[in-house]
């Protein structure tokens, strides 16, 4: 049942929509996850047979997908679109997730022909502009009369 505009109350409405309360806790299936890409990375690394920039490249893109993932934690709990956490977070997801497109899209490039590989990063250009437009250019429409803020 969805709660009234006004009530945020224990975390249960932004934007006049029921959501449920956020305790800031792990569930077994975020450890879960957690362990699979940390045996994913471990497995990596070994099968990297020593090669720096192979280990370098699985470490970085771990690290990068661990502070993504607190990132995101921390996006939970809260309530003000327009605080200074929340940009904060905007801003840092935004620049973790354009690092993992651009690292990842180095790797692809480098194993396609030219024409593909022009693709790939035309691709990856698209969707690191067009993120950084939706998050912090393009502004909702509806956001200024939504009850929710005002």
């Amino acid at each position: 049942m969805p709660a009234a505009d006004g009530d945020l109350e224990g975390g249960r409405a932004w934007r006049g929509v029921a959501t449920p309360p956020h305790d800031g806790g792990f569930t077994w299936l975020t450890m879960m996850g957690f362990w699979f890409l940390t045996l994913n990375t471990a497995m990596a690394i070994y099968s990297s047979q020593g090669d720096p920039w192979a280990i370098a490249f699985v470490a970085f893109s771990y690290l990068d997908l661990l502070l993504l993932f607190y990132c995101l934690q921390l996006f939970g709990p809260v309530h003000d679109p327009n605080s200074w956490r929340v940009r904060c977070v905007k801003a840092s997801v935004r620049v973790l997730t354009a690092l993992l497109t651009v690292m990842f899209s180095l790797k692809v490039a480098a194993v396609m022909p030219l024409a593909l590989a022009i693709m790939v990063w035309a691709l990856a250009g698209s969707t690191v502009i067009g993120g950084f437009y939706a998050f912090f250019v393009h502004r909702d429409a509806t956001a200024g009369s939504h009850p929710a803020r005002a």
